[in-house]
This record gives structure tokens, C-alpha cells and sequence, in this order.
């Protein structure tokens, strides 16, 4: 080893995840030693579609979600940047009766969170957005949801947290791990050796291979959500989009480019690549024709994914490992971890210095689908 560290706190991971983490457990006081194995932000934190929505999320993640909402509110007071993130609205389009009444059903639950949706009629629709599509019979609102730019998000955090004194190591592998007594070791192919009293897991995809090394069985499978985004055209979508059924979503960004995704592109996990599907990429563009017809002829000018990890039942895992005290995983964001990254990092703090959460995590626990 040609340097050793010794810390409160090891991070393995260099997501928004990991990145917030690092950020609030120095505002706390522990010191922090955080290893990506590329650079902040790049992997699944960097390649999404840059959605910042409560909207349609599971009931149990909404309390976490409306959490979250708060922080991206302030999130130049904390970041020292907006990184392009508007409170834009995020409108979920119904495009049947069924839709509709989904999304009803969902506002009444929803409702009892504290998060006001607002249902639109076709009629309605049809006056406030002239430029959807005769497909769309109705949608449901809420104004408090937006957008941002991923590609911005996760450095950013990674840059308050050196500020904050946290120690971020980028293009440092954890190659070994190992456990004596009350300490966590690393050892790093960059010549690294951190000795650690908490180890944090925001591995992302490879979270669970992080998790085996430590008996932890984590059932997380690679995820690649298909990505495009076309050359910038006049100013049309005035909302983030999001559709019942999940298979197609869009925003238009400042300079005029539509983000679109839907559909899976390619992803290896051991080769640690992946890339866009032309199949997946065509069906997204005849969906976003009959969505908004006025852009159906934009070009597009890049497509691309990345690999984010999933679970089963499609919710994070976030808590201590019951196997193994001081271990905190958080992992498993299912294609929909952008808008929650910045409190997770806020919650495993909490964990780390209190042993509980003001959240409710039972739903994320990391136990959940033994004996299964």
C-alpha cells in the first residue's frame, strides 16, 4: 500500500447516493473516505433522465420522496448550483378510462401523504395543452414535481462534500475487503488502504456484489434504461411527461432539446458496459410522435444507458445489515433513484450517527426477501 486511511466512515460508491452521504456525515462531524471506481456521478447518477418527481411513486416511498422534494428546493444553498433543476411540473397522461382511473385512485392516496394532484379532463387537457395528442384522454398534476440535469447533480455533491472535508478518491476499485473486529479494511487498486469503523454500500449495479463479500445476499440485477435525446426545436413541452404504463417519458430542457426514454438498451455488469438498442430507440420515437405530435419529426442527435441496479419488487434496500453491525446498504433505486439521492444520502447519516431515521424504512429493509 502506498497510503493508508483511517476514517469513521468508509463510502463505497460515488453516486448522488454516496456523494450526499459523504456531505452530511461531515456535517455531522465523522470523517469520511469515499472510493468510486470511475468518477462521481457517472454511472447510473449521471445517464438518467434527469425526472424530479413524487409523482406515481409507491406509497412507501412517498414520505422519503416529499423528503427529498425539500432539498431540492434548497439545493443551491447546499450545493453552491441549481444544477438546472425547475420546478417544471411533472403531468402523468392517461390514455384510456383504465389510465384514468389509476390515476384518480393514486391522487387519493397520494393525498393522504400531503401531496396535492391536481386531475385534468380531456376537455381541459385540450385548452392548458394544445400540443399533446388526441390519444391523451386525461392526466393528473403535480406542480412541485420538475426536472434537473443528472449530468450536473452527482458532481456537484461530490464537490460540497470535499468542501465539507470528506475524502473522495475517483478511479480507486475496492479489490479487497475484509473485517477485523470492530474495523472495516479496503484495499484499493490504486494503492489505497482504509481502515473504518462504518462501511456505507452505494455501489449501485454492483452493489451486491459489494454485499456478498460480507454474506450479505442482495438480489440486484443490472438495469439499462434506454435514453435519447434530439437536437433543440421551439419551446413545446412545458411540463415533464410521464405516461400510465411507464413506456415512454420526455422533457424539454432550456436550450430546446427534447429528453426522451422508454424501453431497455444493453447492459453487461461483469464487462461493466453498455449502450442504447436501435429497436428500443425507434419504438420510443413513433410513442413520442403520437404523445406530441409538433416534435414527431425532431432529430435525434444522441442515445445512450448505463447500468443502475434493481430489485424484485422494484424499491430500494436501504438500512444495516442484520448480519453485520456498522454495514449500510443503500441500493437497489430501480431506474428511479435520481429524485431521492440527495436524501439518501441525509437518512444514512441518521442511521450512522443515531441508529434511526425520522423516514419510515421498514419497506426498504435489507432483509426482506430471505426465505423467499
Amino acid at each position: 500500500m502506498t497510503e493508508r486511511i483511517e476514517a469513521d466512515v468508509a463510502i463505497i460508491g460515488g453516486g448522488i447516493a454516496g456523494c450526499s452521504a459523504a456531505l452530511f456525515l461531515r456535517r455531522a462531524g465523522l470523517s469520511v473516505v469515499l472510493l468510486e471506481k470511475g468518477a462521481c456521478g457517472a454511472q447510473a447518477s449521471g445517464v438518467n433522465f434527469g425526472g424530479v418527481r413524487q409523482q406515481g411513486r409507491h406509497p412507501a416511498e412517498l414520505p422519503m420522496s416529499r423528503r427529498s422534494r425539500e432539498i431540492w428546493a434548497r439545493l443551491t444553498d447546499i450545493l453552491d448550483s441549481d444544477c438546472e433543476f425547475e420546478a417544471t411540473g411533472h403531468l402523468k397522461l392517461a390514455r384510456s378510462e383504465a389510465d384514468m382511473a389509476e390515476l384518480e385512485a393514486y391522487a387519493a392516496m397520494a393525498a393522504g401523504h400531503g401531496l396535492a394532484l391536481q386531475m385534468i379532463g380531456r376537455n381541459r387537457l385540450t385548452v392548458d395543452y394544445p400540443w399533446l395528442g388526441p390519444d391523451v384522454l386525461g392526466a393528473s398534476l403535480c406542480a412541485t414535481d420538475g426536472q434537473a440535469n443528472p449530468r450536473l447533480v452527482g458532481p456537484a455533491f461530490a464537490r460540497a462534500a470535499r468542501a465539507a472535508g470528506a475524502e473522495l478518491r475517483e478511479r480507486s476499485r475496492v479489490l479487497e475487503t475484509d473485517r477485523s473486529g470492530t474495523r472495516f479494511e479496503l484495499a484499493t487498486d490504486s494503492g489505497i488502504g482504509i481502515r473504518s469503523r462504518i462501511l456505507i454500500n452505494t455501489a449501485g449495479a454492483w452493489a451486491g456484489e459489494i454485499a456478498a463479500r460480507f454474506g450479505d445476499t442482495l438480489p440486484i440485477a443490472p438495469l439499462s434504461p434506454n435514453m435519447l435525446v434530439t437536437e433543440p426545436v421551439a419551446p413545446v413541452v412545458t411540463r415533464s411527461i410521464g405516461v400510465c404504463g411507464g413506456d415512454i417519458y420526455l422533457r424539454q430542457v432550456r436550450r430546446g432539446n427534447i429528453v426522451c426514454g422508454g424501453g431497455n438498451g444493453w447492459g453487461d455488469i461483469d464487462l461493466e458496459r453498455s449502450r442504447p438498442q436501435r429497436g428500443a430507440t425507434l419504438g420510443v420515437l413513433g410513442k413520442l410522435a403520437a404523445v406530441v405530435p409538433a416534435i414527431g419529426n425532431a432529430l435525434v442527435i444522441r442515445s445512450w444507458t448505463g447500468l443502475d441496479g434493481q430489485t424484485p419488487d422494484h424499491l430500494p434496500i436501504i438500512g444495516e445489515s442484520p448480519a453485520n453491525p456498522g454495514l449500510f446498504h443503500a441500493c437497489g433505486f430501480s431506474g428511479h433513484g435520481f429524485q431521492l439521492g440527495p436524501v439518501i444520502g441525509q437518512i444514512l447519516a441518521e442511521l450512522v450517527t443515531t441508529g434511526t431515521s425520522s423516514t419510515p424504512l421498514a419497506a426498504f429493509a435489507v432483509d426482506r426477501f430471505q426465505d423467499r
